[in-house]
């Protein structure tokens, strides 16, 4: 068990946090013909649009209200009925995701009365869905933000379904956590048509941030879940959350339609994916495909290979609360130590996190327990303090404005978790500290050792 406490200083350096509207952006991105809007000043959503295009290298769909200093003080209705008006003229999306800034937050913007006045005043919006979600960036964090903003989809969006309606046996509702890569969800889309079942994913950035070049130019969303496949996910058979953040999301799938979920807190490494492909095996019907049964001898394999560099390893981690528990169990397990474990806001999991301490806090704060270690894992902003303390660093989590092929990264799965395994193993033996073949000691009757080798291959 670990202990979690928060940080005391009396101001961040070099932040590990990411605001909850940045998150809630993110979600909204995952749905097809969609134009996220941030209730707040142009900075703040300046900031987050800087922020994804470094990330994921493409055009980025992004608006704002634009709050002025007396438009705040006043109230801004007229501010989100005009940017409304004129993102349905102009970029005709078929859904407007709004979210709250500090600013608006702070001064008390009733926005659902806003909304309502909207629609009175204006008819001709009736056919734009618009989906608000209260996000202060004063509290929460970025997987906050997204999670609220999937749950307020599935609130608003899903279709309500008796519990006794007839259902597609072969339908399958994904809901991933903000720590999923449209890489990892593409892998979980793999794993789920194996077994002849379709994947009704919400948000999908696998269709939207993938990083495709498309046939057109659209100056909203370029893929992702349409809102007739989020209106019928009531029909699918169950529903699979990937991350603890999504269990309310998936609490108001299942009390909106009846469709029963089962949550994972993670799918990076053996043991949970094991538990994965036998749920699928149930649901579906099926047996087993070949062609995973394959990948998983091949993670076995990965992990005997591995676990030689792994052994006794000393490793540092600063990501959001499922990310965290992702890699700490993953790192845990092939046999490596978590002494230095950082993260941005309130978790049930972290206090099952094993480390003797999860802070709640920042990248000098990681920094500070990270001396010694063997490696570094963050996201990009925490490139110099590995350079500084002159250990291995891995970039993980967003941003990742510093290498190319973000949004590809994958890490679920029997194929994502060997990939991880050969990636981090490279580093260490990269690193210089492993030991070297000829250094082996060979025992002291060798007259045969070498064709004892070869006979063992």
């Amino acid at each position: 068990m670990a202990t979690v406490t928060t940080s005391k200083k009396s101001c961040t350096v070099n932040p590990l946090k990411m605001s909850q509207p940045i998150g809630s952006a993110l979600a909204f991105m995952g749905v097809k013909n969609c134009m996220p809007l941030f209730h707040g000043s142009q900075g703040c959503t300046s900031f987050g649009l800087v922020l994804f295009v470094r990330h994921f290298k493409e055009a980025i769909p992004l608006q704002t209200t634009a709050m002025s200093e007396v438009a705040t003080v006043l109230g801004g209705f007229e501010n989100v009925e005009q940017a409304i008006i004129t993102i349905a003229k102009r970029q005709k999306p078929s859904i407007i995701g709004i979210s709250s800034t500090g600013v608006t937050e702070t001064k008390g913007d009733d926005v659902e009365g806003y909304l309502k006045l909207v629609r009175d005043r204006h008819p001709e919006l009736d056919h734009i869905a618009l989906v608000y979600v209260s996000t202060p960036d004063f509290k929460d964090a970025f997987q906050d933000g997204w999670a609220k903003t999937v749950t307020r989809m599935v609130d608003q969006l899903v279709t309500e379904t008796p519990a006794d309606a007839p259902r597609e046996r072969d339908r399958i509702n994904v809901l991933p956590g903000a720590h999923l890569t449209p890489g990892d969800i593409d892998e979980l889309r793999d794993i789920l048509e194996g077994f002849g079942l379709e994947a009704v994913v919400l948000p999908d950035l696998s269709g939207s941030l993938d990083g495709h070049v498309p046939d057109d130019f659209t100056p909203t969303t370029l893929g992702g879940i349409s809102l007739d496949e989020i209106a019928a996910m009531g029909s699918a058979c169950h529903t699979l959350a990937i991350g603890e953040q999504m269990q309310p999301a998936a609490e108001a799938m299942e009390q909106r339609t009846g469709v029963p979920f089962t949550l994972f807190d993670r799918l990076t490494g053996l043991e949970v994916n094991d538990r994965l492909i036998a749920l699928l095996a149930e649901l579906s019907g099926r047996p087993v495909p070949n062609k995973i049964k394959r990948q998983r001898s091949q993670l076995v394999d990965a992990m005997l290979d591995g676990h030689f560099h792994f052994g006794g390893k000393k490793i540092a981690i600063g990501a959001e609360p499922d990310l965290l528990w992702t890699l700490s169990q993953w790192i845990t397990e092939m046999g490596s130590e978590v002494v230095g474990a950082v993260t941005t806001t309130a978790s049930p999991l972290l206090e099952q996190v094993p480390a003797a301490e999860v802070l709640i806090g920042d990248l000098e704060d990681l920094e500070a327990r990270a001396r010694g270690c063997d490696l570094l894992m963050t996201h990009s902003h925490g490139r110099q303090a590995a350079e500084r303390l002159a250990i291995p660093f891995y970039r993980i989590g967003i941003p990742m404005f510093d290498r190319l092929g973000a949004a590809h990264q994958t890490i679920v799965g029997y194929r994502g978790t060997r990939n991880l395994i050969f990636e981090i193993a490279n580093m260490f033996m990269a690193d210089g500290h492993e030991p070297q073949p000829d250094t082996w000691a060979l025992p002291e009757n060798t007259e045969h050792v070498g064709e004892t080798a070869l006979a063992a291959g």
